[in-house]
């Protein structure tokens, strides 16, 4: 067997093992979210978004260095250098624990101050507020030195154990559902609470398999200024990247706060929620892809490389097309019938953040591909600044008198000329042909969506609410997408493919 067909057959199995995970995960995401809401309230809730966004913001920090630790520890995997997997690793466990203690210097003040002073927090839960952002900070900066083992873990492709510890974080928040109803004091204060005694878990669970299984995680206090120079270099640049996408979500959330109060706030995090359980199958797919892009960069095989960007794009969008079609067209209904309070701006919320995500997807692979080659720097500048007018333009619109939702549709209008800077930059940075590009992935999916959409629209519009009118959508929706995408979207040695494993999968089950 090839090395490219077996690196095609990781990327299925551990995709395969992803999904089983996402299932679970969507499933008892999206029970939690109906119970927290319903055991908090609509402005709790949305307290809990907004203040644990603040923390969020100083992500930006981390952001940076997070991604220049995956990148470090793929790349030389790829390289088979593994004399100096131990030193990256332990530079990066290093790197973290004083990020962290700088975090929590600047939540202390700058965030507590942004808190009491400045944000819209009724009165009489501005206690509760406080508590919520110091148990916040520390979830916070356990999920941030738990980084450098999760990205050991994706690096070694290693997804069955990302999988079950990502369950084992799933039944944690589901058992929080269940306490928080009982809760021996403010709810809102014990949700934070037990929200980070489950990172506690998880990080010890992380912690205690990859010093099993990967000789390199072991921590060693080093200093190596040649590692550290690289890293820090690379993160410096990538901070403007980092820093652009947290301006853009938790920055758009906080002034959302500003201008409409924390019940919008919650209007947004139901968004978020359903947001989270459906794009987190196309993260699954790129956790499983984005190894293979980055090693297949470090080795020197860049037809490959080209490959998985190309095919990476389309799938990835296919498959959130396929899962927000059906919500798109029955978003309303669907939020009553998960949601004993539905709170207001909720539907368009949630549908232009399904229309943000499927533009964001088709990047992905890009970024990935930037990434690997280390050279960041006019990218970022380029790409970054362009992300970083997405708080500004809304900040203005909003002050203008604009709906709240405008902040998500100035994300979906600077998503796409931020594609059309991606697309330009990484042409000269690996040779990327945008051409290609647009003719392979960009004009297929524009194609696809509009067959896709068509009919299941047309068909809701013209149907009262109800439960049958929901089926019969959704299954409309999902038919046509499939059709679509088989049709119109994939190429005849694809069509064959998909042909070919039904065949043996049909074969197989008369068989048995």
């Amino acid at each position: 067997m090839s090395q490219t067909s077996q690196n095609n057959k990781r990327i299925a199995k551990n995709t395969l093992l992803l999904y089983v995970r996402m299932l679970f995960m969507m499933a008892v995401n999206l029970y939690t979210s109906r119970v927290v809401l319903n055991a908090l309230g609509v402005e709790d809730f949305g307290i809990y978004n907004v203040v644990g966004g603040v923390v969020a913001m100083f992500s930006v920090i981390s952001g940076s260095l997070s991604a220049a630790i995956s990148r470090f520890i793929t790349y030389e995997l790829g390289k088979g250098n593994n004399d100096r997997l131990n030193k990256i690793f332990s530079a990066s466990v290093t790197i973290q624990l004083l990020l962290s203690l700088i975090i929590v210097i600047l939540v202390e003040s700058i965030g507590v101050w942004f808190l009491n002073v400045k944000m819209s927090i009724p009165t009489d839960r501005m206690l509760a507020a406080n508590w919520v952002l110091q148990f916040s900070i520390a979830t916070f900066v356990i999920n941030l030195v738990s980084v450098p083992y999760n990205a050991a873990i994706i690096a070694h492709e290693r997804m069955s154990a990302f999988a079950y510890i990502s369950i084992l974080e799933a039944l944690g928040k589901l058992a929080i559902a269940f306490l928080i109803v009982v809760s021996p004091m403010d709810r809102v204060i014990f949700y934070a609470l037990l929200m980070c005694s489950v990172a506690v878990i998880v990080r010890a669970v992380y912690g205690y398999y990859c010093k099993r299984h990967f000789a390199e995680c072991t921590y060693h206090f080093h200093w190596d200024r040649e590692i550290l120079k690289k890293m820090f270099g690379f993160a410096g640049w990538n901070f403007i990247g980092a820093s652009s996408a947290v301006l853009r979500d938790q920055g758009g959330n906080i002034i959302i706060n500003l201008f409409a109060g924390p019940a919008v706030n919650a209007a947004r995090g139901i968004a978020g929620q359903v947001n989270n359980a459906v794009t987190g199958f196309v993260s699954n797919f790129m956790t499983a892809l984005n190894p293979q892009i980055t090693k297949s960069y470090a080795s020197g095989d860049r037809e490959y490389m080209m490959i998985l960007i190309y095919q990476g794009a389309r799938l990835s969008f296919y498959m959130l097309l396929l899962l927000s079609l059906p919500i798109l067209a029955n978003t309303h209904y669907i939020l009553s019938l998960w949601l004993k309070t539905v709170p207001e701006h909720s539907v368009l919320f949630v549908q232009l953040t399904l229309i943000f995500a499927m533009s964001e997807s088709i990047s992905n692979p890009l970024v990935t591909a930037m990434l690997a080659t280390g050279n960041i720097r006019n990218y970022q500048i380029v790409v970054g600044g362009l992300q970083m007018m997405n708080l500004p333009v809304s900040y203005v619109l909003l002050r203008m008198g604009y709906i709240p939702e405008t902040v998500l549709i100035v994300a979906i209008c600077i998503s796409q000329c931020c594609l059309a800077a991606r697309l330009y930059m990484l042409r000269g940075m690996i040779g990327l042909s945008s051409k290609t590009y647009l003719k392979k992935v960009y004009l297929n999916i524009v194609v696809v969506t509009a067959v896709a959409a068509a009919i299941p629209f047309a068909i809701s519009t013209n149907m009262r609410a109800s439960f049958l009118s929901f089926v019969t959508v959704s299954a409309i929706a999902l038919c046509c997408s499939a059709l679509s995408i088989f049709y119109v979207g994939c190429n005849k040695r694809e069509r064959e493919f998909v042909i070919s494993k039904a065949r043996k999968a049909i074969h197989k089950i008369k068989k048995e």
